[in-house]
Order: structure tokens, then sequence, then C-alpha cells
């Protein structure tokens, strides 16, 4: 958890306001939960991991026998935790909420997750999360919509060049019944296929056997990954899907990448289509139902955001299913790449002055220069000019100008 100081506060606030804006354009609409959710909620089975990095409320009211007596029960020591993604919160936002919202709903979240992370470069254990989620569309125009409109926020940053990558859970699940692999064994083996990129195919199928999973079954997956292949290009499209799968891949499956992949492509008639099918991209949320995908930038080797389908979860709530997915865009690493650039919408002056200037003269000159749509600080003349100067530049102030008493004019002189 860090302290934000106001130079970087203003960048911050800068990048949210884009991508607030363009997904605004792209007709979703925002909302606000708390940043609580009832224990039971968090911790539901369906957060993976994350479940297990939730700060958790103690119960009010709890004496010291009390909290002895419930030590080796988390449930009865807590009943409220900060939430760790935006996306729990919404589902009960929906289920709560459903008669007021329209048929098919596309929210916008954008806010704090706190998980109890070890701390690292690019790792935080409160950090910012700007979501886009439609529910009450079970056809592919949903993932469309969510892949064109977060690209479009990201251009918008300056980050031109991005591509999504793009599997589905069910493809997943088809390929390792495929190999053989038993039911029970997969949450593990998907653990370690995740691993590929990092341990490459000898590393998966070492670890594979290490985990006990059937010989069998390792031996065809990792044949299937040493399979020859040509090095012909395919553009996203179902050529590129079946020369990524193994023989007879589910056609229904195939038929709705595939359309996702036109529908973006209409939506960036601009440039290539920005997809790219990965047989092994597993992402590791356990309320993925169907499609997933990542967001890539080749100035970086991680991730800049992600989502899937998840269609599953608002039954949970509401006791009826609502087909549901979402992207969530990484916004403490992207902020880290935009580029650096000072508010293009009004000039932010210094105006320094001496200590005998009237306080009414300090507050006319400061007044009048706000109402032409300029930013104005006023700070008293120190003997070190030039500190002052260099300070109010680093915190993104663009010019400044000098007031003695009675002057009636001002001239703004650039800090640069």
């Amino acid at each position: 958890m860090r302290d934000i100081l106001p130079a970087d506060k203003a960048r911050r606030e800068r990048v949210l306001s884009v991508i607030r804006e363009r997904y605004l354009a792209h007709g979703f609409d925002e909302i606000e939960t708390p940043v609580v959710e009832e224990y039971s909620r968090l911790h539901a089975g369906i957060g993976g991991d994350n479940e297990k990095l939730a700060y958790n409320v103690l119960r009010r009211g709890l004496d010291a026998d009390a909290i002895r007596n419930a030590a080796d029960d988390p449930a009865a020591l807590s009943d409220l935790g900060l939430r760790y993604d935006l996306t729990v919160p919404l589902a009960r936002f929906y289920a709560s909420n459903r008669g007021q919202l329209p048929a098919v709903f596309r929210s916008i979240q954008i806010g704090a997750v706190w998980r109890a992370e070890r701390p690292q470069k690019g790792r935080y254990r409160q950090f910012v999360q700007c979501d886009i989620d439609i529910m009450g569309d079970d056809s592919s125009r949903a993932e469309a919509e969510l892949m064109v409109a977060s690209l479009d926020a990201v251009d918008a940053l300056g980050l031109e060049g991005a591509t999504v990558r793009i599997n589905d859970r069910r493809v997943l699940d088809w390929m390792l019944d495929s190999f053989g692999f038993a039911a029970e064994e997969r949450p593990g083996v998907l653990i370690t296929i995740d691993k590929l990129d990092k341990i490459g195919p000898d590393g998966v199928a070492a670890e594979l056997r290490e985990r006990g999973a059937a010989a069998s079954a390792v031996d065809a997956f990792e044949a299937f990954l040493r399979r020859p292949q040509t090095m012909e290009y395919n553009p996203f499209g179902e050529r590129q899907i079946r020369k990524a799968l193994p023989e007879n891949a589910p056609v229904e499956i195939v038929a709705h990448l595939v359309g996702i992949g036109e529908a973006v492509a209409a939506g960036r008639a601009q440039s290539d289509i920005p997809l790219v099918f990965d047989p092994f991209l597993v992402r590791g949320m356990g309320y993925y139902t169907g499609t997933i995908f990542e967001l890539a930038h080749p100035s970086v080797d991680y991730s800049l955001g992600g989502g899937g389908r998840y269609d599953g979860m608002i039954g949970r709530f509401l006791g009826q299913q609502v087909p549901a997915v979402g992207f969530s865009l990484g916004f403490e690493r992207l902020v880290d790449l935009v580029a650096d650039g000072a508010d293009a919408e009004a000039q932010a002056i210094v105006l320094i002055h001496d200590a005998d200037v009237p306080v009414a003269e300090l507050l006319a000159h400061k007044t009048a220069l706000i109402g032409t749509g300029a930013r104005v600080r006023l700070e008293r003349r120190t003997k070190n000019l030039k500190a002052l100067l260099e300070r109010a530049s680093a915190e993104g102030y663009t010019g400044f100008a000098m007031i003695t008493a009675g002057a009636t004019e001002l001239e703004v002189k650039p800090l640069s």
C-alpha cells in the first residue's frame, strides 16, 4: 500500500479519465459497490487463490474467549472482508438490483481492491482495477464489445499495437479430456500448463509427472507439444484455431471464437485484427466458464489486463443463471507505461509573490487567471527561486508570474 504524491496522483487521474471517457463512449454505465462484502461471498470457492489473499474484518463484539474458541474457524471470526476483485461485488450488485437494470447491462467499475500479496515491483496490496462487464448477453457480441472498447481505451492512452490472446475454458477441458487427463486431476494440470511460457514443454512435462498425472496423458500432451508444425502465418480465424488444436475440435466452440474475431475485426476496421488464439491460455480464476482473454503489448512481457466469461457466478446469488463476461485493465501496469503529459485542457501557473503583497491583490490576480481556465497556485517568493520553480515544474505547472504590490498586469513566462 502506497502514498501517492501530487504529481503521481495527477498522472493517475489523467489516465483514469481517458479510460472512463472511452468506456462511456462505448455505451457502458458506471456503478459503484462497497469496498467490503460478506465473508461468505468472498469465500464461496469462486475466487481461486485470491480467496486466500483476502483481508477479513473481525466480527464486532467478540471478546477474548470467543476469539480463542474460534481461532481455527475464520468464518466464525469474520463476517466481512475487503473485496479482492470487482467481479464478485458486481455479481452481488446485479442480483440485488436486477429489477432496475436493463435486460443487457453494460457496467463500468473503477476502484481499489485489496489482496494480502507479498509486495514487489508491480504487485501491491492495494491497487486499482478498471472493469467493464456485460450481463444478459450470451452471444459472441458481448466479448467483441468488451475487446473493442478496451483496445480503444489502450489506444487512447498512446499504447497502440496491443493484442488480445484468446482461448476458451471449454477448449481446455476438451483438450485435457482428449489427452486422457482425469477430471479430478485437471485443476493441478492447468496450474502446470499455465507455466508453459516460463518453463517450456520439458519443464511442463516434468512437473506433470512429478504431480503424478496419468503417464499416458502426459505422453500424449508432450507429443502434441512437439508435433511438427509449418511456419506459415495465419490471421485469427478458423484456420489459426484448428491448426493450434488437436484434430476434431468442437465445432460449436470454434465457431464461437471465429464469431468473436469477425466482430472485433468489424469494430477495428482501421487496423489488423488484434486477436491471437492461444490454446494454453489458462487464467486462474475459478469462475470462468467459457471465453478467456489477456491483453498484451509488445513493449512488455506481461499482460496488461484480461478477463473472461463467468456465466455461473450470478446464479449463485440470484437463483437463476445469467450470462456474464468481463474485461479488466491492469491499471497499475498501464499507468507506468503511459507517456508523461501535462493536461492539455488548461495552463497551470504558479504566482510567486513578495511578502508585502496584500492578500486581496493576490486573490484578485489568482481569480482572474482561474477565470481564463488556468490552474493557479500562490507561492511566497523564497531565497532559492530556482528550487521553487523546479519543484513547480515537476508537479506539472507550465508557467509562472511574479507579483509585486500594486501590479495591475502579470507577465506569465514558461517554466521549461
